[in-house]
């Protein structure tokens, strides 16, 4: 499709006769009939109809014009961002995390670090948390985003930004008999039928962890990557969720208690990290202080942690 020709039809519909879309476009009038022309041959309809002089959109014509109004803003802003890279004035941020990090803060972060830092652009690159220190040693991404309790992190090598920690908690169905309050040790939460994440979630390592300290086996009713599917069962009263409390606002009617080892809460350790022995942009140095402070402001259990906590390495 001809950007070309779409900008011609968008002038025309503004401007409504030929000779002034012409004018404006700096074309003749029979050169820019016939690409109106040629573009109403490529839809299959036509895209005017006359009125004196002037060109009135049909109904076709003018269920297009927003959507060719919106391509057009799109190409100019992709040109626009090709020149400020020639010239060096974009800055691009490449930032790695999982799935359920990037579901839980960056949809909102992206928004709050836009406002406070409009010249530089986040690019988010999915990945296992056990492959983010590898794209950091290549240098595929300037940080990564984790749960740094069961990682074997080289401070020698990698530097580290402790973010506002979240807790584990679990989701269960009223009709559970659970402990008042809002938490629950976890040697009683192992006798009930648990819902949990897939052994690749930081949060499950953290669990299994925390079961070995604890001398106890869990009751696995089911186990998923999908975090909302453990949510739905539930809800449906099978099982009782384990989930990371950055997830609490998905949590719907079920009980939320947090998960505790001996009255301590366990601790899920979030950090971001990025490599030592390559130089960040001098752009990149206030991410980690800008995602602080939002996880503050969005996640109420982040910015009021109880003073003793357990984090299970």
């Amino acid at each position: 499709m001809d950007l070309k020709r779409l900008r011609t039809f968008v002038t025309v519909a503004e401007h409504g006769t030929v000779s002034k879309a012409a004018a404006v476009l700096n074309i003749t009038q029979p050169a820019l009939s016939r690409q109106i022309g040629s573009l109403e041959c490529e839809f299959g309809f036509e895209l005017f109809e006359r009125s004196g002089r002037r060109l009135l959109l049909t109904p076709r014509g003018e269920q297009l014009l927003a959507d060719c109004r919106s391509i057009l803003a799109r190409a100019a802003s992709l040109a626009e961002r090709a020149q400020a890279l020639r010239r060096g004035d974009l800055k691009v941020l490449k930032v790695a995390g999982s799935a359920l990090t990037i579901e839980a803060i960056f949809p909102t972060f992206l928004h709050f670090h836009a406002e406070r830092m409009p010249d530089v652009r986040i690019t988010l690159v999915e990945a296992n948390t056990d492959e983010h220190l590898n794209l950091l040693e290549r240098g595929d991404v300037h940080f990564a985003v984790n749960v740094i309790n069961t990682m074997q992190v080289d401070g020698n090598r990698f530097a580290s930004y402790a973010l506002p920690p979240f807790q584990m908690i679990a989701a269960a169905p009223r009709s559970f008999e659970i402990s008042p309050g809002d938490a629950a040790d976890i040697r009683e939460i192992c006798e009930l039928p648990l819902l949990l994440l897939n052994r690749g979630y930081a949060t499950r390592s953290v669990f299994d962890a925390a079961c070995q300290i604890a001398g106890v086996r869990p009751n696995i009713f089911a186990e998923s990557g999908a975090p909302r599917v453990l949510l739905q069962l539930a809800e449906a009263g099978h099982g009782v969720a384990i989930i990371p409390s950055i997830l609490q606002r998905d949590l719907g009617k079920l009980r939320v208690r947090r998960v505790t080892y001996r009255g301590d809460p366990l601790l899920l350790k979030l950090a971001v990290l990025w490599d030592r022995q390559r130089t960040l942009p001098r752009y990149a140095q206030e991410f980690s202080e800008l995602l602080a402070e939002h996880i503050r402001g969005i996640f109420p259990t982040a910015r009021r942690m109880p003073e003793k906590l357990t984090v299970v390495r």
